[in-house]
């Protein structure tokens, strides 16, 4: 069939490799090469990167200036057309990958000027690029979730300072503390994370566009002007290393596992003292299920979720390791892997944060439960305090309030109701003690006044230095 000049056949759909085959690709190796299902969320960084590399190759004559404004044009109108796709239009597309997706889209918009734009590039360095600039807007969006996270948390310190509540050690109560102490232990961890996160940042801002499929670029393209261009900080500096450097993904779905293990930590917590036996706190309705069969069920889905979770997020983690421990130097297709997970890791995140900032922001703590939990027993070591400032050494105050302990169990009352007596046969350092101040909870937070204690002023200290890192 002629083409008419009014109907010109559409040019051939371009290849980024296949010269040397005689043989399509079978249908099966076809469905397991092709990526763009995963790697299409790229294209924005794809287009990006291939409008910084048409610029760094136009400076080094690989174009003309009428080349490059043509490909600067063609790369625009490619971006316009993706942000307009349906779902549809993405089904439809059979590209390998986002990158001949993008190859395709700019012949159809700027001709075989397109053909020039790999020039010096390979899909090597560009993957690595897109994936990076992808990693650097993520993990700015990750750590505004986190961020918020703590923000709720320190909301509610802030609220229940003067609120008692037991700590616990092996699951048994161990001794009273404020609840905003218990709080603000939570909102610790994820201001760690949050530093990792930050470091992480720096290593994910190295540039590899440029190094090629593993030799660098024969082309005297301005790296440097690469960086400044996409925003990077610093400039890889082996090539070889450049195209098979996924340290950066292990570290983000590091921290991603450790962000998934504190929040399943702190769903734990709330779970227990969510329940009718503990009862120190009630989820707000936004935040809490039904059951199908059982009308009176409340259920903290929302934290049992992040509880679920955190193994996903530790199972990516695992994952991108056994993948990167057996690879050997250069790029492998093995690599393809590594966007899965971190595309899953940022996504688990982004949906699982929210929820549990909400349902942490909205929860009700019940004072008075929280506050009946404390019994005396749990001010024994305040006893053995009391007989270390009386002169007597540690280890043998340990051993006379075991003694009191012990009897109080015998006689089956609680410590602070046995005799004075009882007391005076244990120490006669007891004989003018005021025991009723011995036993109060608000004597015993008082007396943690040290950095990271739990006393008013070292939580009012903590709540201060934990809004600064906000």
């Amino acid at each position: 069939m002629i083409a008419s000049a009014t109907h010109p056949d559409p040019p051939p759909k371009p290849k980024l490799w296949g010269g040397r085959f005689a043989a399509e690709p079978a249908p099966e190796m076809d469905r397991l090469n092709r990526s763009l299902p995963v790697d299409l969320r790229l294209w924005r960084e794809d287009v990006a990167g291939s409008q910084a590399w048409a610029s760094a190759i136009a400076a080094a004559g690989v174009l003309t200036h009428a080349e490059w404004l043509r490909l600067q044009a063609g790369l625009d109108a490619v971006a316009a057309r993706l942000e307009g796709w349906t779902a549809d239009d993405w089904r439809a597309a059979h590209d390998e990958d986002v990158h001949s997706l993008v190859e395709r889209l700019l012949y159809e918009e700027a001709g075989d000027v397109a053909g020039k734009l790999h020039t010096g590039r390979s899909r090597n360095d560009q993957v690595a690029t897109d994936s990076r600039l992808w990693a650097l807007g993520a993990v700015a969006r990750l750590d505004a979730a986190v961020r918020e996270l703590q923000r709720a948390l320190l909301e509610q310190a802030e609220a229940h300072r003067g609120t008692v509540m037991p700590s616990y050690t092996h699951m048994q109560r161990a001794q009273p503390v404020s609840a905003a102490h218990w709080f603000l232990s939570h909102a610790w961890p994820l201001a760690r994370d949050r530093e990792r996160l930050g470091q992480a940042r720096d290593r994910v801002a190295v540039l590899p566009l440029g190094s090629g499929a593993v030799a660098g670029c024969p082309f005297p393209v301005d790296r440097v002007l690469l960086k400044e261009t996409l925003g990077f900080h610093a400039v890889s500096r082996n090539s070889i290393d450049a195209v098979a450097d996924r340290d950066w993904v292990a570290e983000l779905l590091f921290v991603g596992a450790a962000v998934g293990m504190h929040l399943s930590r702190l769903a734990e917590d709330l779970v227990v003292f969510g329940s009718q036996e503990w009862g120190f706190v009630r989820f707000s309705d936004r935040f809490s299920t039904g059951s199908s069969l059982m009308p009176q069920k409340r259920n903290p889905d929302a934290m049992e979720l992040a509880r679920g979770k955190a193994g996903r997020l530790i199972g990516n983690l695992t994952g991108i390791l056994t993948v990167l421990k057996g690879l050997p130097s250069g790029y492998n297709k093995d690599l393809q892997e590594d966007k899965e997970a971190l595309f899953d890791t940022f996504d688990t995140l982004q949906a699982l944060l929210p929820a549990v900032a909400g349902t942490v922001r909205t929860l009700e703590l019940n004072a008075e439960r929280c506050a009946a939990a404390v019994d005396a027993g749990m001010l024994a070591t305040d006893l053995a305090d009391f007989l270390v400032r009386r002169g007597m050494p540690f280890r043998e105050a340990h051993g006379a309030v075991g003694r009191l302990v012990r009897t109080a169990e015998e006689t089956g009352c609680s410590v602070d109701e046995l005799d004075r007596a009882i007391f005076l046969e244990v120490s006669p350092h007891f004989a003018d003690a005021d025991l009723a101040h011995l036993f109060s909870p608000a004597a015993s937070l008082a007396a943690r006044a040290g950095i990271g204690g739990t006393a008013p002023d070292a939580v009012r200290e903590q709540i201060a230095a934990l809004r600064q890192v906000l």
